[in-house]
């Protein structure tokens, strides 16, 4: 029988803490649209991806360590917007970034997330035994 799991406690600790950080942006950003406005369909693709990213790297997927350090290097977007204002982006990707913040704590989190993810242990675990 085979289980699924949302935390997989025998990875990596880098592997464990990346998949709760991955949560924890899916929960703050639910957050976020409570206290601050609706959720529209960019919000709803992000939550569903932190929660699709870090529910399938606890179930060692592949794909989903790609979508996570897909997903982190995209919450360093718009901190390099806000640092680097004249940088050309279309309208669509800009309304897309809106959703992360772009201050500082996005920055360390996003920052700390990739980090976990990209980690040696984390890639050599993810080579080895994700399919």
């Amino acid at each position: 029988m085979q289980t699924r799991r949302w935390v997989n406690q025998s990875q990596p600790q880098t592997l464990v803490i990346g998949v709760f950080l991955l949560y924890f942006e899916a929960v703050s950003i639910v957050l976020g649209f409570l206290l601050y406005g609706r959720i529209g369909i960019f919000g709803l693709l992000l939550i569903g991806a932190h929660v699709a990213a870090g529910y399938g790297i606890a179930n060692e997927r592949k794909w989903a360590w790609h979508l996570g350090i897909a997903l982190s290097v995209l919450a360093l977007l718009p901190f390099l917007y806000r640092v680097l204002p004249f940088l050309p982006l279309p309208t669509l990707l800009r309304s897309f970034l809106s959703y992360f913040g772009g201050g500082l704590l996005a920055l360390l989190f996003g920052g700390a997330q990739l980090a976990l993810l990209v980690h040696p242990q984390s890639r050599d675990h993810g080579r080895i035994w994700f399919r």
